[in-house]
């Protein structure tokens, strides 16, 4: 008996989750509209030196390497490590519902790119006690490119009045 009253309370409670005060549904977040090849050119483009000479496609393939951990896409799960969507300009530790390591929680400061080059490095030598056990990029030129590619593809936005280089061809 007591098992199907707490069942119950619990199958009432989830049901009042994501509705508002008046007990209609709250509208859902739209999703952002995944960015088009030219958008993402122009994207690249705006991006500091080196990153705005990042090869994209490089940088794709060498986040192969971290799939199996990390998902990019917005509102994507948790999984071994964290969502990486708008990871750039997050307070390191700071994804909701991701259990990180003392380390990490305690780390002080704000995902940028040269943060995370140096942690693509090696993480284990850049922030000693992570839980990561991702051995690290050592070629610059991929960290670089997947650097681009995550800036590209978890809805970064450069800062307002960044001056636009123009796109190498």
């Amino acid at each position: 008996m007591t098992r199907l009253v707490l069942t119950a309370l619990v199958a009432v409670t989830l049901a009042g989750c994501g509705r508002g005060d008046d007990g209609a549904a709250a509208p859902a977040a739209p999703a952002r509209p995944t960015p088009t090849a030219a958008e993402k050119a122009a994207l690249l483009a705006a991006l500091p030196a080196p990153y705005n000479q990042a090869d994209l496609e490089n940088g794709r393939r060498v986040f192969a390497r971290c799939r199996s951990c990390h998902t990019v896409t917005e509102g994507g799960p948790n999984m071994t490590g964290p969502n990486l969507y708008g990871v750039f300009g997050r307070p390191a530790g700071s994804h909701p519902q991701f259990n990180y390591s003392a380390a990490v929680k305690g780390a002080g400061f704000v995902w940028d790119a040269e943060r995370l080059d140096h942690w693509l490095e090696n993480p284990r030598t850049f922030l000693r006690g992570t839980k990561m056990s991702f051995a690290g990029l050592p070629d610059a030129t991929d960290r670089r490119d997947v650097i681009a590619w995550l800036k590209v593809e978890t809805g970064y936005t450069p800062p307002a009045g960044l001056p636009v280089a123009a796109p190498s061809n």
